[in-house]
C-alpha cells in the first residue's frame, strides 16, 4: 500500500492522480491534515486518513499497513523539520519498505536558505535507517509564471536572479517522478536530482511570453533587497518574500541549474518545455 502525504496540495493531488493510472484506489493512502478536502479521493476508492504533521498522534494510525510512503515537505515558510521529524518517526515505527523525501536541487550544497532544512531532513532520514529514496526537486515552472498577470499588466517580469539558469519544470513532471519511484523497485538507497531537460533565465522567460502574447516584456533585475520589497509590496508575508529573493539570489550563483537529466529518464519521456507552459498559462 502506498501513502502520500499533503495529498490535497497540489503536488499531492497529480502524485495521487499519476498512481492512480497504475494502481487500484484501495492500494492508495491519502494522508491529509484535512479530511473534509479530500471527499473526493474518498468518492473515487481512495483511502483518507487524517495526518496532520502538527499532532504526531495522528500519523502512526495514517500509516498503519503502508509499504511505501511519500513525505511531502511542509509548505510552512519555517519550522519544518519538527514536522518532518515527526512523519520519519512514524515511518520508522510503522517499518515502511521505503520512505520517499521531495527535497530541493542540490540540497547537499546549495546555498540558497530554502535548503537549509531539506539537508537537515536529509539528515535525519539517514540517521534513522530507512530504505529511502531522495527526490531533489527544481524550481517549479508555475512559480515563475504566478508572475505573468502582473508581468504582462506592467511589461516586466522582475527578480534578483542575474542571468542565472533556471532548469525548471512542471509540477507534473515532478509528481510522475515521485509516483514512479513509489510504484517500482530499485530506488532505495538513491538520491535523484530532478530539474528541467531545458534551463532558462529570467530574460528569456520574458522574451518567450512577449513573443506569445504579443506585448512588449521586459526581465529587470533588481538587488535582493528591493526584490524582496516588490514581494512585500505585492502581499507577501516578509520571512517568505526574504526566502524567495535569497532563492533568485542562489539562482544567479547556479543553485538552480542542473543538466544531468534525471528526471525525464525516471519519467520516461522529456520533461514539459516552457513554451507550451508559456502557451498555457496565456489561455488561462
Amino acid at each position: 500500500m502506498y501513502a502520500v502525504t499533503g495529498a490535497t496540495g497540489k503536488l499531492g493531488r497529480l502524485v495521487i492522480e499519476a498512481l492512480l493510472k497504475t494502481n487500484p484506489a484501495e492500494r492508495i493512502v491519502a494522508a491529509v491534515r484535512d479530511t473534509a478536502k479530500s471527499k473526493d479521493l474518498a468518492e473515487r476508492g481512495v483511502i483518507v486518513r487524517e495526518a496532520d504533521y502538527s499532532r504526531p498522534e495522528t500519523l502512526g494510525p495514517a500509516l498503519a499497513g503502508v509499504e511505501k510512503l511519500l513525505l511531502i515537505s511542509s509548505t510552512e515558510v519555517s519550522g519544518r523539520l519538527p514536522r518532518h521529524r515527526a512523519v520519519i518517526d512514524a515511518a520508522t515505527q510503522a517499518g515502511v519498505s521505503l520512505f520517499a523525501y521531495t527535497s530541493m536541487l542540490h540540497a547537499d550544497a546549495s546555498p540558497a536558505t530554502l535548503a537549509v532544512e531539506h539537508r537537515q531532513t536529509e539528515e535525519l532520514i539517514v540517521a534513522s535507517g530507512l530504505p529511502a529514496v531522495i527526490l531533489r526537486n527544481g524550481w517549479y515552472t508555475e512559480n515563475h509564471l504566478m508572475a505573468l498577470p502582473i508581468a504582462l499588466e506592467h511589461g516586466a517580469f522582475v527578480g534578483a536572479a542575474k542571468n542565472g539558469r533556471f532548469s525548471s519544470a512542471a509540477r507534473q513532471d515532478y509528481a510522475e517522478a515521485a509516483a514512479k519511484v513509489l510504484a517500482t523497485e530499485g530506488h532505495a538507497g538513491k538520491t535523484y536530482e530532478l530539474a528541467g531537460d531545458r534551463a532558462y533565465s529570467l530574460a528569456e522567460l520574458a522574451s518567450e511570453v512577449s513573443r506569445q502574447s504579443g506585448k512588449t516584456v521586459i526581465y529587470n533585475d533588481l538587488s535582493e533587497a528591493a526584490f524582496r520589497d516588490v514581494l512585500t509590496g505585492a502581499g507577501l508575508p516578509s520571512d517568505l518574500a526574504g526566502l524567495l529573493a535569497d532563492a533568485d539570489t542562489a539562482a544567479s550563483r547556479g543553485a538552480l541549474f542542473d543538466d544531468g537529466g534525471a528526471l525525464g529518464r525516471l519519467i520516461g519521456r522529456p520533461t514539459t518545455v516552457l513554451q507550451s507552459m508559456v502557451a498555457a498559462a496565456l489561455r488561462h
